[in-house]
């Protein structure tokens, strides 16, 4: 699977470690998470639902991921 490489890497200060951070994938999914929490009516307070929500939830950021993510190949 492709993730778009890493989204925030960068060297420690001294130059001797580097740190990839998150992938590209993680942090369009994590846009896109916040967007689906902040314009639904999402109720987490079922504890019956709330496993199934939280999962579907999930599944629909890193949808909205890969299709940034085939959109942006495109355009390279």
């Amino acid at each position: 699977m492709k993730n778009g490489g890493t989204a925030f890497p960068c060297n420690s200060p001294d130059g001797v470690e580097s740190y990839k951070g998150m992938t590209l994938r993680d942090y369009f999914a994590s846009q896109a998470l916040n967007l689906i929490r902040s314009n639904g009516n999402v109720d987490l307070s079922n504890k019956n639902e709330r496993n199934s929500i939280t999962k579907a939830i999930a599944m629909v950021a890193y949808e909205v991921a890969d299709a940034m993510l085939a959109e942006r190949e495109k355009n390279e």
